[in-house]
């Protein structure tokens, strides 16, 4: 039988009659269909919600770095303001003063930075230097060592004799204390940071005070300290780190005091809790450079980098260390004074200059 066709379909009849049947019999033939296929297309309405959520995110994340860079731009500023530069530093040829010791290759990028704790209320060459203390920073980074220097040990002062190390800065105040320091150890201090004390009680309020191990108990008219962590606010701190007369050995406690404490801070200034949170962060920066004063090499860039390296310490490597004495003395003026273990000094000096602190005998850990 003739096959009917169109333009979208070719049929063969089913069924038809056989020459040699009377009855009739399925054709062999097949059906071919022929569809156009139509592409499946999405709703106009759910691709253009797509597009809304894409512009929203962009939106949201163009706003959260705007507001982060002008966060940063703040915290930038905040530094820049407060901290003062001044010439801490002793310049060659002036006032007599010498060269520094030359670093040696060991030390690699090792940092010693000198800490001034002074109760001036006006310029740093007012003050008086109760805190003297050598911040030691390997050169990987991973330890930092506190050298503490009582302020009645007694050494040479270029320029004036033999007098307390304090004595130093009155009279010449921390370029001459950084002279002194570097002649009594043979290592080159590379920055100097003076912060009066005013500082040291708002930097601690400003993160919510901070959790001080205290090794030997004292009371005293307005606070008692029990052995053991104990948390401190900013006046509490102040008065922690000030005593001395109820201290077994004066000077030399109130120093491994004053070392807890900077730890203390140390550690809780690079907490989480701080860095995550820019109001915490804001103030803490605002409150410890308001009453900051640095030598002018060390500008605003190198202090952000340097507390970015240390990021990762841990209470563990944090190391106290106090400078070697053999015991106490009088002076021919009558004053009472710390006797320079000369040994005991020229073995610190050489694992300060070498980068060695790590495996220096005499350093003590707290909790």
């Amino acid at each position: 039988r003739a096959r009917s066709c169109s333009p979208t379909s070719c049929i063969t009849p089913l069924y038809g009659r056989s020459a040699n049947s009377s009855g009739a019999r399925p054709y062999t033939g097949g059906v071919l269909d022929t569809f156009e296929e139509t592409p499946t297309r999405q709703p106009r309405r759910a691709r253009r919600g797509r597009r809304v959520v894409a512009v929203t995110l962009a939106l949201v994340l163009l706003l959260l770095v705007g507001v982060v860079a002008a966060y940063l731009l703040f915290l930038n500023h905040t530094l820049t303001a407060n901290v003062k530069h001044q010439s801490l530093l002793p310049t060659p040829g002036v006032s007599g003063a010498l060269a520094p010791p030359a670093r040696k290759a060991a030390a690699k990028d090792a940092q010693n930075i000198l800490i001034i704790g002074s109760d001036s209320r006006t310029t740093v060459a007012e003050g008086r230097s109760d805190v003297i203390v050598l911040m030691h920073v390997a050169a990987d980074r991973k330890t930092v060592t506190l050298v503490h220097f009582p302020r009645d040990l007694y050494v040479s002062v270029p320029g004036h004799g033999k007098d307390k190390i304090n004595a130093a800065f009155a009279y010449g105040g921390p370029p001459l204390l950084v002279e002194t320091l570097q002649n009594l150890i043979g290592v080159p201090i590379d920055h100097v940071a003076v912060l009066g004390f005013d500082g040291f009680q708002k930097m601690t309020d400003a993160v919510g005070g901070v959790d001080v191990y205290v090794e030997e108990p004292s009371s005293g008219p307005t606070y008692t300290f029990r052995k053991g962590f104990q948390h401190m606010g900013g006046a509490e701190a102040l008065a922690f780190v000030r005593e001395r007369h109820a201290l077994s050995q004066g000077d030399i406690s109130r120093g491994r005091r004053q070392e807890a404490f900077i730890k203390a801070l140390l550690l809780k200034s690079l907490s989480r809790s701080v860095l995550t949170n820019p109001i915490t962060l804001a103030h803490f920066v605002d409150a410890g450079t308001k009453n900051l004063t640095v030598d002018n090499a060390f500008s605003v860039s190198d202090m952000r980098s340097e507390a970015f390296s240390m990021r990762d310490l841990r209470s563990s490597d944090i190391a106290f260390v106090t400078a070697p004495f053999t015991g106490f003395g009088t002076a021919p003026n009558g004053g009472s004074i710390d006797i320079v273990d000369e040994d005991g000094m020229q073995n610190l000096g050489e694992a300060l200059q070498n980068d060695r602190m790590s495996t220096y005998t005499d350093q003590t850990h707290t909790p």
